[in-house]
């Protein structure tokens, strides 16, 4: 049996080279930097909560992803009159892998739409754009990947129906 002490050696390894999903996935659902600080702290918590029961035959940033979606959808919930913006992309360029300083409108539009989703197709599609297949996707959110590739394409449509031209 693993000592606590080795476990939270593990556990803060397993964090610092999987720190980039707690990153994203708090600056994504967090509005202010209070709010993303918060959500990044409850992220670790519940990584921590569930870390002793990892099955290790699943992907760690597979695992990562899904807890730290299921702690930023229950975070919106709680902060129902959170105001949806896009204020905290564009103050974070590193976010969005900008190669210069020049802001994009046609990007920016993508992302205020992606903003406007509901939380559980926002998972989704930030999920898809970061290069995930749709079993791996599946496997995250916790539905079929006929319905990942449903829901993908549906999104698309209104992302495209949306975009000013």
């Amino acid at each position: 049996m693993k000592t606590s002490s080795s476990l939270e050696e593990q556990f803060i390894d397993l964090l610092e080279k999987n720190k980039k999903i707690i990153y994203k996935v708090s600056n994504l659902y967090g509005e202010h930097p209070d709010d993303r600080k918060d959500l990044s702290q409850e992220i670790i918590l519940q990584l921590w909560k569930a870390f002793p029961n990892y099955d290790s035959r699943y992907a760690v940033s597979t695992w990562m992803y899904r807890i730290a979606l299921n702690v930023s959808i229950s975070f919106m919930r709680k902060e129902k009159t959170r105001k949806k913006t896009v204020d905290s992309y564009q103050s974070d360029q590193s976010l969005l892998n900008w190669d210069t300083q020049k802001e994009d409108e046609r990007l920016t539009q993508v992302y205020q739409i992606i903003n406007q989703l509901k939380p559980f197709d926002k998972a989704i599609i930030i999920l898809y754009l970061e290069g995930h297949k749709n079993n791996e996707i599946s496997s995250i959110v916790g539905i079929s990947e006929t319905n990942v590739a449903t829901k993908i394409n549906r999104i698309k449509k209104k992302i495209s129906s949306n975009l000013k031209t």
